[in-house]
């Protein structure tokens, strides 16, 4: 599985292609602003898009959805608690597969309500959930610090410490990180109580 991260507009998203290198078969996750690089990355790899996914149903990880649907002709994947506009809904435990490929999705609510991650292959796409240094901010619509808290402590905390993160946004010292590495320097994944957690996002 190859990773082709691309870094788009003004609040540092990044977009991504993962690639089944077997069979040139790949999906989009979180398509906003600069979707020529997109392009170009398809078009350079002769790659066939299957899915478009959505990490969460934020406009700075959708707004490009409909064009990318019309390049592509590729269907949308949201969670099911998603209430934007798309073709096939996923749950907790559920498997995209492209190729030969394929990436579990966990549901990790917290920054929203429909907020996944993507993990396969010795890697996770974290979305806003959890950041290189930090995690996604829980005052907007649908956010909740406690809903956070255990994303992070009783799911992204019990996965495996090698696992590769690549998150929504540049926000870090890094464009990458891994799991273990962030357990370890992300002071948001510092064990401690719920109560503390809600504090210290208040």
């Amino acid at each position: 599985m190859k990773v082709h991260q691309i870094q788009v507009g003004n609040m540092q998203n990044f977009s991504y292609i993962v690639e089944d290198e077997d069979t040139s078969e790949a999906i989009i996750i979180d398509p906003s602003w600069d979707l020529i690089e997109l392009e170009m990355v398809i078009k350079n790899n002769n790659l066939k898009i299957k899915y478009i996914v959505n990490t969460h149903h934020h406009f700075d990880h959708t707004l490009g959805n409909e064009a990318m649907v019309e390049s592509t002709k590729s269907p949308i994947i949201q969670h099911e608690s998603s209430e934007l506009k798309h073709d096939i809904t996923v749950k907790d435990g559920d498997f995209i597969e492209f190729g030969n490929s394929k990436l579990k999705v966990l549901h990790t609510p917290g920054h929203s309500q429909d907020s996944i991650c993507l993990v396969g292959d010795g890697k996770i796409f974290s979305g806003d959930t959890l950041f290189v240094g930090n995690c996604g901010r829980i005052d907007l619509p649908g956010g909740s610090a406690k809903d956070l808290y255990h994303s992070l402590f009783d799911v992204l905390h019990n996965l495996d410490e090698n696992l590769v993160m690549y998150s929504g946004h540049n926000y870090g010292g890094s464009e990458i990180s891994t799991l273990g590495q962030e357990k370890i320097t992300n002071h948001v994944m510092q064990k401690r109580t719920e109560q503390q957690f809600l504090d210290m996002m208040s």
